[in-house]
């Protein structure tokens, strides 16, 4: 049998991929229609026409729905995060969001600052780009309410704890914020780390995504509790169809509004794997409530927690929003060129960067807060080196990517006319 934190890592890797698919998905919405393209280009507009006069002071202060303030250099690093993390997301096909808020603090955004603009950053991309027809005929309403409910209240909660860390001491924020997700960047690291060693030596590429379903025996237990009240979903896919206890749902939702208020991610890797794995809900059922959630715990969560207080620099999310829609069109196509095996050794990597980047900022951040005694020349170089060691990753990674696409883009541009062929020859038909 399989470890408890061997099961952990392939849960929270297969909400990974589930969340790079959506983004995916609702990045080439935007891409491939005009409407949502001119949307896009309206709430950059304001951003481009002070850019290009040379402001770089005050566009508001921090106050309810006002950047903290604005200068062309962080516009195009934010571009640059956006890029880098459309680049993973699209090619590794999991991580990317994962680097964003650590790549705002290793620029030099406050903790809080990068949470709350990384919500608004997904809640925009959400709202602007996801397709809702199809996706949600399956979504179980009763299940979705209750589910919902407990998100808002883990929002608020996950919220609550930041806003107060940060006004009791900023430092504290910041060591908070990267513990959690040292944390959980080492544990995935080191885990898909070990996974590429051993299939290097197996010597073959595999599914560079992984990942799997099915009614598991921790659903079959979940479903076995009688809480009243009792929901029932997955008629359409299950004679009887299945019942779970709303409380339980309810208790899922918490936790996933929690870490999304905390980290900054949307919760969307955590939903899908709950739902499939631990509730036993069918996939289809699962997406279309995935969909909803991200957007109402994304957009809740910015608004409510951060936004109001200050706490989202909309030029940032705008311009991570612009950068990602370009880098996760060619890491997408960069698969179609690159082993499956490479895919995996860049995804431990790109994870385990961001593991030592936010590890690197908590000596400093504990020496601040005078809980340990070490020189501020020691922490300093810990920090930088931390920061040096992620950026260089990045960068590689991202040349690597491009680098591949721009010399196999005769390539790419063939298999792309002949799939349309292909699709316009189905039509006819």
């Amino acid at each position: 049998m399989r470890s408890v934190p061997r099961r952990v890592y392939d849960f929270l890797h297969a909400g990974a991929v589930a969340h790079a698919k959506w983004d995916y998905e609702v990045s080439m919405s935007i891409v491939k229609e005009k409407k949502r393209l001119w949307v896009l280009l309206l709430m950059l507009m304001p951003i481009l026409i002070v850019s290009v006069a040379g402001a770089t002071d005050m566009l508001g202060s921090k106050t309810a729905y006002a950047p903290a303030f604005y200068s062309t250099n962080i516009f195009l690093i934010s571009i640059a995060i956006g890029l880098c993390a459309g680049l993973i997301t699209g090619c590794i096909g999991a991580g990317g969001g994962f680097i964003i808020t650590p790549a705002l603090m290793a620029a030099g955004v406050k903790g809080i600052l990068a949470v709350g603009t990384d919500l608004f950053h997904i809640f925009a991309k959400a709202i602007m780009g996801t397709t809702v027809h199809k996706k949600l005929g399956n979504v179980s309403t009763k299940l979705a309410v209750a589910f919902l409910v407990g998100s808002a209240g883990g929002t608020f909660i996950g919220g609550y704890l930041n806003k107060t860390l940060y006004d009791y001491d900023p430092n504290l924020s910041e060591a908070f914020i990267s513990l959690v997700y040292a944390v959980l960047l080492g544990f995935l690291g080191f885990y898909a780390l070990i996974d590429f060693i051993k299939a290097s030596r197996a010597g073959g590429g595999g599914d560079a995504h992984g990942g799997s379903s099915g009614l598991t025996s921790l659903a079959v237990k979940v479903q076995s509790v009688k809480v009243p009240p009792m929901i029932g979903f997955d008629e359409d896919f299950e004679e009887g169809g299945r019942k779970i206890s709303g409380v339980i749902v309810a208790m899922g939702g918490v936790v996933v509004g929690f870490m999304a208020a905390i980290m900054g991610v949307g919760g969307g890797f955590i939903t899908f794997p709950m739902f499939v794995y631990v509730f036993g809900v069918s996939s289809m059922t699962t997406v279309g409530t995935d969909i909803l959630q991200i957007i109402f715990t994304a957009g809740l969560a910015a608004i409510t927690q951060y936004a109001i207080y200050g706490y989202v620099f909309y030029t940032l999310a705008m311009g991570m929003l612009l950068g990602s829609l370009i880098g996760i069109q060619v890491g997408a196509l960069t698969t179609k060129v690159v082993k499956g095996i490479h895919i995996r050794g860049f995804y431990a990597v790109s994870i385990l960067a961001g593991f030592i980047n936010r590890a690197a900022t908590i000596p400093k951040k504990l020496v601040d807060l005078e809980v340990i005694s070490l020189s501020q020349g020691l922490v300093k170089g810990i920090e930088t080196v931390g920061n040096v060691i992620f950026w260089v990753v990045v960068a590689v990674f991202a040349a690597w990517v491009i680098g591949k696409f721009l010399a196999n883009v005769g390539k790419l541009r063939g298999e792309d006319e002949e799939h349309v062929t292909a699709s316009l020859a189905k039509e006819e038909a």
